[in-house]
């Protein structure tokens, strides 16, 4: 290989992670801010919501751990929490079944 064949393949690596890099930025932007908190927190902001809605996922992590994810919106804000067992909800609380709840970073 030349050497203006190695700038070249250098310099399509380099605008190949730059891109990658301004998609994970988009993304981040795009979802806001969110915070992660322990299940009995989560719990807590759900009590503070008049109208609380939950999105729920049940993956698997790992081919053997299971894990269920939790994402709730108070004040601007997006809660998410990860628990091995189920959290308990209120009873007047929506639940949206996701395939999975994706976080950045």
């Amino acid at each position: 290989m030349n050497s203006f064949a190695a700038l070249s393949a250098a310099g399509s690596a380099a605008a190949t992670g730059a891109a990658a890099q301004a998609v994970i930025a988009q993304a981040i932007k795009a979802s806001g801010v969110i915070v992660h908190v322990e299940p009995l927190e989560f719990q807590a902001i759900l009590a503070l919501c008049e109208e609380p809605l939950v999105v729920h996922a049940h993956v698997t992590v790992f081919f053997r751990r299971k894990q269920h994810q939790y994402l709730t919106s108070f004040r601007g804000l997006a809660f998410y929490a990860r628990s091995p067992e189920p959290i308990e909800l209120p009873e007047h609380c929506p639940l949206i079944e996701a395939k999975g709840i994706w976080i950045p970073g």
